[in-house]
C-alpha cells in the first residue's frame, strides 16, 4: 500500500472556522475518571496509571509506571472482569463526539487499520491471525475524529480489536457472506457506533482502499452520510450523459483535467521528497452493483461523485506517481468543491501518524500481558494517551501553536529536568522547545531544516528522561536533594 502524505501549498476550499482545543494528556485524565469500571477504587486506580503513563510514555508497562507497587497494582486493574476494552474507552469515546457536536465547521472521521503484533508471546496464540498467517495479534481499526480546518485530533471515536479468523475450507460465498467476523464489516460497524451527525454539524467519512466495498458504500449512501473513499475496485459505473456502461478507473483516466495545483510528497524507501504538480477531474457516475454478491447489500445502483487526481511530469525515478481515485456522496459542482473534498482525503495520513504514536510512541506492542482480557483495556488507554502524544507533536509544528506551554502537553517535572539538562537551568520550555530537546537526548541534531524529531527519535529521547526522572526521584527519596 502506497503512503503518500501531502501537504498543499495552500488549503484550497477548506474554510478556517473557529478551532477546537487540542486534546492533551490532561484531559485524558478527565476523562478516565469517568469510566464506570464497578467500584471507585478502581477508577481511581486507572486515573493514577493514566497520570504515571502520560509522564513516561515510552517503554515497557514496568518502566512506564516506574513502581513495583503500581505496576502490580495495574495488573490487578487490567485483568478485573469489570474493567474492559469498552469500559476504559466509552468515556473517551463519548468526549469525542460530544467534542466533534461542538465544533463548528467540518470534522473528519480518518478511519484505518493497523496490525498489532504479539506473535512474541505465546500465553496469546489464541489470537487471530496477522501478516501472512505466521504470527498473532489483532486488526486495530481505528476512527479518529479530526478538525479538518486545523488538523487537531478531537479523540479517538472507535477503535475496534478484530481477531482474524481462518476462513473455513470450501467455504462458499454465500457462506462467507453470512459470517460475523467478516474483516469487511468493521467499516459499517464503525459507521453505526460513530452515529449519526446531529443537526447543523459536517461530518465526513475519509477512508483509504481497505473500505472500498459495495456493501459500505451503500451503507454510506442509504444512511445520509457523507464520505470520501478511496477507490479500489475498477467497477461497472452508469454515466447519466449516455447512458452506456463503463468501467469506473478507465472512465476517469478518460477524461481531462479540469483543476490544477501543487503539492509536497513526503519522502519513503522508493522516493526522495519533491514538489508535485497534479491535475484533477471529476465525473458524477452511478455504482452498478456486482453480480457476486460478496456483502450483503442491494441490487439498485449507488449515484456518487468519482475523482481523479494525478501527477504530471513525475521525475524517472519515481517509481509510482502519485494518483488516487476518489468517490464521494457530495455533488461536486466547480473547482472549489473538488479542492474541498480531496483536500479531505489529503488529511487521511494523520491516522498513519496516529498508528506509530500508538506503537513506537506508546509502546502498545510491548505490554507483556499473559491474557487478551487484561490486554484490551490497557490497549484502551495507551490509544487515548496516543492521540495527546499527535497533538503535542502537531502544535510543535505549527506556527500558531509552537510557542504553548509544554506543560499543557507534558509532565511538569519532566520539562523541568529536560530544560536543565539542555539549558543548564529550570526554566519554562514551549512544546517545540520540549519535543526539540527530546530529539536531542534522543540523538536528533536539532540541525536548521532538520524538522522535528521522528518518532523512534522522540522514543529514545523518552527513554534517558525515563532514567533522569528516576534519579532524581531516588536523589528526592534518599534525602540528598
Amino acid at each position: 500500500m502506497r503512503r503518500d502524505v501531502l501537504q498543499s501549498r495552500q488549503p484550497l476550499g477548506i474554510s478556517v472556522v473557529q478551532r477546537a482545543a487540542a486534546f492533551t494528556y490532561a484531559d485524558a485524565v478527565a476523562e478516565m475518571a469517568q469510566a464506570q469500571l464497578g467500584h471507585k477504587r478502581r477508577t481511581d486506580r486507572l486515573v493514577d496509571t493514566t497520570r504515571r503513563i502520560s509522564g513516561h510514555p515510552g517503554g515497557s508497562l514496568p518502566q512506564k509506571l516506574a513502581d513495583p507497587a503500581a505496576y502490580r497494582a495495574t495488573l490487578r486493574l487490567m485483568n478485573h472482569p469489570d474493567v474492559t476494552h469498552h469500559a476504559v474507552l466509552q468515556p473517551h469515546r463519548q468526549a469525542t463526539l460530544d467534542r466533534a457536536a461542538r465544533t463548528s465547521g467540518t470534522v473528519l472521521f480518518l478511519e484505518d487499520v493497523t496490525e498489532l503484533d504479539y506473535s512474541n508471546q505465546r500465553t496469546l496464540a489464541s489470537m487471530g491471525q496477522i501478516g501472512n498467517g505466521g504470527g498473532w495479534g489483532y486488526e486495530c481499526h481505528n476512527a479518529l475524529a479530526v478538525a479538518a480546518d486545523s488538523g487537531e485530533l478531537l479523540g479517538l471515536a472507535c477503535q475496534q480489536l478484530h481477531s482474524r479468523v481462518r476462513k473455513p475450507k470450501g467455504e462458499g460465498v454465500a457462506a462467507s457472506r453470512q459470517r460475523l467476523s467478516r474483516e469487511s464489516l468493521l467499516w459499517v460497524k464503525a459507521a453505526q457506533r460513530i452515529g449519526k451527525a446531529p443537526a447543523g454539524c459536517h461530518w465526513v467519512d475519509i477512508c483509504d482502499r481497505g473500505a472500498d466495498t459495495f456493501e459500505f458504500l451503500e451503507h454510506e449512501v442509504r444512511h445520509g452520510r457523507h464520505f470520501v473513499i478511496r477507490s479500489s475496485y475498477n467497477r461497472a459505473v452508469a454515466v447519466a450523459s449516455d447512458g452506456q456502461p463503463h468501467l469506473l478507473h478507465d472512465l476517469l483516466r478518460s477524461l481531462p483535467a479540469q483543476l490544477g495545483w501543487q503539492v509536497e510528497v513526503s519522502a519513503n524507501k522508493n522516493q526522495t521528497r519533491r514538489t508535485a504538480q497534479v491535475c484533477c477531474c471529476w465525473a458524477a457516475v452511478t455504482l452498478l452493483a456486482p453480480h457476486v454478491r460478496k456483502g450483503k447489500h442491494g441490487r439498485d445502483g449507488l449515484p456518487v461523485w468519482a475523482l481523479r487526481v494525478w501527477e504530471t511530469d513525475a521525475p524517472a525515478e519515481v517509481r509510482e506517481p502519485l494518483e488516487w481515485l476518489l468517490l464521494t456522496d457530495e455533488p461536486i459542482p466547480d473547482a472549489t468543491a473538488a479542492r474541498r473534498r480531496v483536500g479531505y482525503y489529503e488529511q487521511r495520513p494523520g491516522v498513519e501518524d496516529y498508528h506509530k504514536a500508538q506503537k513506537t510512541g506508546l509502546g502498545v506492542e510491548q505490554l507483556q500481558l499473559q491474557s487478551q482480557a487484561g490486554l484490551q483495556p490497557l490497549i484502551a488507554l495507551l490509544s487515548v494517551l496516543a492521540v495527546a502524544l499527535v497533538n503535542a507533536r502537531a502544535a510543535a509544528r505549527r506556527a500558531d501553536q509552537a510557542e504553548r506551554p509544554a506543560e499543557e502537553f507534558f509532565d511538569p517535572e519532566a520539562v523541568s529536568v529536560l530544560s536543565v539538562w539542555r539549558y543548564q537551568e529550570v526554566r519554562p520550555l514551549t512544546v517545540r522547545e520540549y519535543l526539540l530537546a527530546l530529539g536531542r537526548l534522543g540523538g536528533h541534531l536539532n540541525r536548521k531544516g532538520d524538522g522535528l524529531p521522528g518518532w523512534l527519535t522522540l522514543w529514545r529521547g523518552a527513554m534517558k528522561l525515563h532514567a533522569m526522572l528516576e534519579y532524581e526521584s531516588s536523589r528526592r527519596s534518599s534525602g540528598k536533594l
